[in-house]
């Protein structure tokens, strides 16, 4: 059982900056790959980004490619996201999922099979 828990979301302007962190329980950290994902009301939980669990490949929606960043720290069992030229369309839950390690295909969230209950980014001015 791994546990995860979001922090670090908020109200920001349109192009700064936030960085979400993902803190996960247990001693099995870096057997899982680890994903983020967001969702508004109304629509589907959307890739956001991914990163393997030795941290070797990381995979970006097309949409915040060159804006995002995800990594991760085994030591610490947590994973981040680095978001900067913040845009109203970022706007959504951000939750943070883990996959076993020989997950392939990252980008569905079919794969995940543990989720954080999410934090809130609302880009607005």
């Amino acid at each position: 059982q791994v546990q995860l828990v979001e922090s670090g979301g908020g109200l920001v302007q349109p192009g700064g900056s936030l960085r979400l962190s993902c803190a996960a329980s247990g001693r099995t950290f870096s057997s899982y790959a680890m994903g983020w994902f967001r969702q508004v009301p109304g629509k589907e939980r959307e890739f956001v980004a991914a990163i393997t669990w030795n941290g070797n490949s990381a995979y970006y929606h097309d949409s915040v490619k060159g804006r995002f960043t995800i990594s991760r720290d085994n030591a610490k069992n947590t994973v981040s996201l680095q978001m900067r030229l913040l845009k109203p369309e970022d706007t959504a839950e951000y939750s943070c999922a883990a996959a076993l390690a020989g997950s392939r295909y990252l980008e569905f969230r079919e794969q995940y099979i543990y989720w954080g209950q999410g934090t809130q980014v609302t880009v607005s001015s």
